[in-house]
C-alpha cells in the first residue's frame, strides 16, 4: 500500500513538473521559430514552416549585434560579481563564526535586515551619480555583491560552523597567520558551499532585469535580458523574434543547473548539521 501511494505522489509530481517547465518553454520554442504572421496568434500549434536560422540571424544581428554586446556585459557582469560575492561573504562568514565579539549581534541584525528590506532605488541612484558610479559596468557590479551578499553570508557561516576549530589552531601553532588560515585552509573546504553560491548566483545575477534597468542605462552598457526591449514596441512586437532571443537567454543557466544541479543540494543542505 505504501508502495503504491508512493508511486502516484512520484508521478503526480513528475505530471505536475511536467506542465510547469516542459509545457511553457515548448511553446517558447516553437514561437521562436515561426514566422512573424503565425507567432502573432500566440497558440500551441505546430509551425508551417521553421524559420529557425532566420529568426536566429536577424536576432544576433539586431541594432548593431546588440546581442553580442550584451552577451559580453552579462559575463563580465556575473564573473565579477560573483567573484566579488565569494570572497567577501566567505571572509565575513568566517570571522563572524569563529571570532565572537560584542558587535556580532548588530552585524547579525544587519545582515538579516539586508534580506527583509527592500532596495531603495531613488535613493541608490542619488548616491551613485554623486559617487560617479552611474551607468558604469564596475557600479552595478557593486550593486550585485550589496543585493546578494547577506544570503551567501548565511550559508558560508552555516558551513563553516561545520568544520573543526582544531584546523585553524594547527595551522596557527604551524606559523600561519589569519589570512594564511582563511584562504590555504578553510576557503578550499568551502568548496561545496562555494559551488552553491556560484551557481545560484551566477542565475540570479545573468537573469537579472531590474538592476540593469535602473542603474545601467545606454545601449552600449546593456545586459542580455535588456534585449527583450529590441523586438517589442508601442504598436507591434514581433513575437517570433522575442522568444527566440528568451531562448538565447534561457540556455546558459539551463545549462548550469543541469551540470550542477548535484553540487548545489549538497551546499544547501551541507551546513544544515553541525558536526
Amino acid at each position: 500500500m505504501r508502495g503504491a501511494t508512493r508511486y502516484a505522489v512520484s508521478a503526480a509530481a513528475y505530471l505536475i513538473a511536467t506542465f510547469v517547465f516542459i509545457v511553457p518553454f515548448a511553446f517558447i520554442v516553437l514561437t521562436a521559430v515561426k514566422d512573424q504572421r503565425q507567432s502573432s496568434v500566440l497558440d500551441f500549434s505546430w509551425p508551417t514552416e521553421f524559420h529557425v536560422w532566420d529568426n536566429l540571424v536577424e536576432v544576433i544581428t539586431t541594432r548593431n549585434w546588440m546581442v553580442v554586446t550584451a552577451f559580453i556585459n552579462s559575463t563580465i557582469l556575473t564573473v565579477s560579481s560573483v567573484a566579488l560575492l565569494v570572497v567577501f561573504s566567505a571572509m565575513v562568514g568566517f570571522v563572524l563564526q569563529r571570532r565572537k565579539s560584542p558587535w556580532n549581534g548588530l552585524i547579525n541584525f544587519l545582515i538579516l535586515a539586508g534580506l527583509m528590506m527592500p532596495p531603495a532605488v531613488v535613493p541608490t541612484i542619488w548616491l551613485m551619480q554623486g559617487i560617479g558610479l552611474f551607468g558604469k559596468l564596475y557600479g552595478l557590479v557593486l550593486i550585485e555583491v550589496a543585493y546578494h551578499l547577506s544570503f551567501c553570508v548565511l550559508l558560508y557561516r552555516a558551513f563553516i560552523a561545520t568544520i573543526p576549530r582544531e584546523l585553524d589552531e594547527a595551522a596557527i601553532i604551524d606559523g600561519a597567520g589569519p589570512l594564511g588560515v582563511f584562504f590555504r585552509i578553510v576557503l578550499p573546504l568551502l568548496w561545496p558551499v562555494t559551488a552553491t553560491v556560484i551557481v545560484v548566483q551566477s542565475v540570479a545575477i545573468f537573469n537579472d532585469f531590474v538592476n540593469p534597468l535602473y542603474y545601467l542605462p545606454g545601449n552600449k552598457n546593456a545586459t542580455i535580458q535588456l534585449t527583450l526591449y529590441n523586438f517589442q514596441s508601442q504598436y507591434q512586437t514581433a513575437y517570433n523574434l522575442l522568444f527566440m532571443n528568451i531562448v538565447l537567454i534561457t540556455i546558459p543557466p539551463l545549462l548550469v543547473f543541469l551540470f550542477f544541479n548535484r553540487q548545489i543540494i549538497a551546499g544547501m543542505t551541507a551546513g544544515s548539521v553541525k558536526g
